[in-house]
């Protein structure tokens, strides 16, 4: 598994609740298409966080780097209502920071470990 962070702050013209409802639509699309296997939006509470810490949090869940690459040539189709939906999401995106995370200790990791 791997998680997908995408870190956001909206433009000054957008609303939080058409960004969320734009949010659903879209990754309700990935995820009915086999893009993607879950997502969660979050919103910062209160304004507590970090200086550099934005409003919004998108976790976006793959199975693994396969997936999360169908799911970027997924999001490129020639097709009217991938193009709608993503575009719908993306003007309303002000700044992003984007970060890829997995468990840790990985399988892999834990093994690699045990033989030192």
């Amino acid at each position: 598994m791997n998680l997908y962070h995408c870190s956001i702050d909206l433009r000054d013209t957008a609303k939080a609740l058409a960004f969320a409802a734009a949010v659903d639509s879209w990754m309700a699309h990935l995820k009915a298409h086999g893009a993607i296997l879950s997502w969660h939006l979050c919103r910062r509470k209160l304004g507590f966080g970090a200086p550099r810490a934005r409003d919004f949090l998108l976790q976006i869940e793959v199975e693994d780097m396969t997936q999360l690459d169908r799911a970027f040539r997924f999001t490129g189709t020639a097709d009217e209502q991938i193009e709608r939906l993503y575009t719908t999401v993306h003007q309303m995106v002000g700044e992003v920071d984007i970060a890829l995370y997995r468990p840790f200790p990985d399988a892999e990791r834990a093994e690699r470990m045990a033989l030192i």
